[in-house]
């Protein structure tokens, strides 16, 4: 457990790093989104293309990986907005509570982290997750907070919804760069070598700045998210993600591979950890523009992301 832990504390204490540096003010609020737009727009990209086009297109493209995840990723959004839904949390705050129950932060800490704990053959399943996240349980979430509009056209404003959402999804860059990066393995292309350095350069600056940019975006959350309230509304919602998410994904997966599908041990490994990380933390910008309850989606992320020191680096030493 000493060497998980060793293993992880730098990741952690970028975090936290991050969050001291926007709690105190050293860095100020107002960069926070320039941050975020250099990781999301450059650094990460960057850094999945070049383990897109470093991982053999095969495991890049396994059903079995999406399928097991889907159907675990499927049964959190419902038991989460089942668990939590009711004449305050109405339609809105329970699809963005589900949200953050079922898609862990892989994006930003979930690619460094497992690629240093496991090594080049962990990002293959990693990218099949992110994708389906990115498309399908954040796409549907999104519609589902929507149910809450109008009266009786709730059907359609879920319609609408789910457009927008895959609007979204098409306008983000990192399932481009995932796409063009396993178009690259699948072609074996390389890019010249100027391109290639300069494209590794942000890719290895994606790490350190992007969980840097989770202490910061956790921070600013919690400075604006200042009203009082009860435990109940958000540390049920943090038990799933750290507790049920990866216990589930065990059991799916567990029972998948005994049914005969064909199921790599170590891409389950990585599928449970992943499944252990803590939520999302873009979810909290997400939550904002749509209008929910903003201060209980980022105590849930921030509650996540403290625990899961402990958590996942539990769940490694079990795994591993």
């Amino acid at each position: 457990m000493l060497t998980v832990l060793l293993v992880t504390f730098p990741f952690f204490a970028l975090v936290l790093a991050g969050f001291v540096a926007a709690h105190r003010r050293m860095l100020p609020l107002e960069a926070i989104p320039g941050l975020n737009g250099f990781v999301l727009y450059f650094a990460l990209p960057a850094m999945l293309y070049r383990f897109g086009s470093t991982t053999p297109i095969a495991q890049l493209l396994d059903a079995s990986v999406a399928g097991v995840y889907v159907v675990c990723a499927l049964v959190m959004v419902a038991f989460a907005i089942a668990m939590t839904r009711n004449a305050r949390i109405r339609w809105n705050d329970a699809s963005l509570g589900a949200l953050v129950a079922a898609f862990p932060n892989t994006g930003f800490m979930g690619v460094p982290l497992l690629a240093a704990l496991l090594g080049p053959t962990s990002v293959g399943p990693v990218i099949v997750l992110i994708m389906v996240d990115m498309i399908i349980t954040s796409s549907l979430c999104v519609a589902l907070s929507r149910l809450d509009e109008g009266e009786g056209h709730g059907g359609q404003a879920m319609i609408d919804a789910g457009k927008k959402a895959l609007r979204g999804v098409a306008a983000n860059p990192m399932p481009w760069a995932i796409l063009l990066g396993a178009a690259a393995s699948a072609v074996e292309f390389t890019l010249p070598k100027p391109v290639e350095q300069t494209v590794w350069l942000l890719a290895d600056a994606a790490s350190p700045v992007a969980l840097f940019t989770i202490g910061a975006v956790l921070a600013r959350s919690q400075l604006q998210a200042n009203h009082p309230m009860p435990l109940s509304d958000y540390v049920p919602v943090a038990l799933m993600k750290l507790v049920l998410h990866p216990l589930l994904m065990l059991g799916v997966g567990t029972a998948a591979i005994q049914l005969g599908v064909p199921l790599e041990p170590f891409a389950l490994s990585v599928m449970v950890l992943i499944a252990a990380l803590p939520s999302a933390s873009n979810v909290s910008l997400l939550a904002e523009r749509l209008g929910a309850d903003n201060g209980r989606i980022a105590r849930i992320i921030l509650v996540t992301t403290a625990a899961a020191f402990l958590t996942f680096s539990g769940a490694v030493a079990l795994l591993i």
